[in-house]
């Protein structure tokens, strides 16, 4: 009876994420509700590690915009992205999402974090590629506060607490079963059959740039 009130109560943990807006440029939202796990939660940091396929980033400049402004705070691994790579020349990235408390809520917490669909190659027959993203693994920082061991066990990520400048601190990752178990993101592709007239019209509006420049520069440059 004991060990499946301890099993009740690490999967009580509800996580879910949505992918909010259209097309490229999305937001993540990550809720966390610990349920009779944050009983022993308190003064605790809660964040969510989700690991994202080549087809979708997170832009690092617009992020230390955004935590500069105190508007989200996340560390990414690695902390180079190359924002300009296609889907099948880009790498996984991990990205550690510190949760904030939902005042509504003294259980549940949640964050957002806008993400990027990658460009992918063009498709045979489909106007849009799938790109699937699991759900993320649950992870709680105790600095000052101890933690019942049944639903928490060590996990190795080097990060401070606070999402600040600090040294790493312990991290424990929480047992649980996601509502959803992946998250799939529609990303617009091109058609391989219209590459002839995309290559066409890309030719011609190279050439009448160009030609409009030349022009320019003839009338009003300054040779002398």
């Amino acid at each position: 009876c004991a060990i499946s009130d301890v099993q009740a109560a690490c999967q009580d943990v509800a996580v879910t994420q949505e992918l909010l807006k259209e097309g490229f440029h999305r937001d993540l939202l990550v809720k966390v509700e610990l349920g009779v796990a944050g009983e022993d939660a308190g003064g605790c940091t809660v964040a969510a590690r989700t690991r994202l396929p080549p087809g979708i980033y997170v832009d690092p400049y617009e992020l230390a915009s955004l935590q500069q402004q105190n508007l989200t705070k996340a560390v990414l691994i690695p902390d180079v992205v190359d924002v300009e790579a296609p889907e099948y020349l880009a790498t996984d990235l991990l990205v550690l999402l510190y949760m904030e408390p939902d005042p509504r809520c003294s259980r549940c917490f949640r964050a957002a974090l806008p993400v990027h669909g990658r460009y992918h190659r063009p498709a045979e027959d489909s106007e849009e590629a799938s790109v699937v993203l699991k759900s993320p693994e649950v992870l709680v920082c105790c600095c000052d506060a101890g933690l019942s061991a049944e639903c928490w066990k060590p996990a190795g990520v080097e990060a401070p607490c606070s999402g600040k400048n600090g040294g790493p601190c312990q991290w424990y990752s929480l047992t649980h079963k996601p509502a959803y178990e992946e998250s799939i993101l529609q990303v617009p592709v091109g058609l391989r059959q219209h590459s002839s007239l995309v290559c066409v019209v890309t030719l011609l509006t190279t050439a009448l740039c160009s030609s409009l420049i030349l022009a320019a520069v003839c009338k009003y440059g300054d040779f002398s």
